[in-house]
């Protein structure tokens, strides 16, 4: 397929932040006393962070608030973001793209953190759309946060291709009836 639009997520796809996300988890989590592994949390990639305490919360019958807990992680995190590297091998596709083929970003984040992580990685005006957990109701993996991606540039779902490092943006990627690409395997390579 050679598609029309081209749709990234971006923590773990287009910026290496994922390892400075789990500190500020990790030690908002000991704070609080939520269980919260390694593994489980990158397999919540894309999940807002304040879906993330909602649903352990849930499940280890906890009562925290989950808005101030996202905060407070969010706070321990702006302080890391200075070390954000991009991931190449995604972020020379959208170099090559640039002007060619329009461009958004699709992300489970907030609108502040992602621009900024954007910005940080020189990428930021290259974008045409950046579609963040604000913009949507249903969150990854339901296909919202991809199809408004679509939409605000203006390219049918059917025609876009998605990029994303998890399972749960995958399957939103497809459910949305784009072409996907599992950034995992494109960073084994290189």
């Amino acid at each position: 397929m050679h598609p029309q639009g081209l749709i990234f997520d971006c923590d773990g796809t287009l910026a290496d932040s994922m390892p400075l996300h789990w500190i500020a988890w990790s030690t908002v989590a000991k704070r609080h006393g939520l269980l919260f592994p390694e593994d489980r949390f990158y397999s919540f990639g894309g999940v807002p962070s304040r879906d993330i305490v909602k649903m352990l919360c849930e499940e280890q019958g906890l009562s925290l608030d989950p808005i101030a807990i996202s905060k407070e992680k969010e706070a321990i995190y702006e302080p890391l973001m200075g070390q954000i590297k991009p991931i190449e091998c995604v972020v020379r596709v959208v170099r090559e793209s640039h002007g060619i083929i329009p461009m958004a970003v699709a992300s489970g984040g907030t609108k502040w953190a992602i621009n900024r992580v954007l910005e940080i990685i020189g990428i930021r005006s290259y974008f045409d759309a950046v579609v963040t957990n604000e913009d949507v109701v249903h969150q990854k993996p339901a296909p919202d946060i991809f199809l408004e991606a679509a939409r605000r540039i203006g390219v049918k779902p059917e025609f876009c291709r998605g990029y994303e490092d998890t399972d749960l943006g995958l399957t939103g990627i497809r459910t949305a009836g784009m072409e996907a690409v599992d950034v995992r395997l494109l960073r084994a390579k290189n």
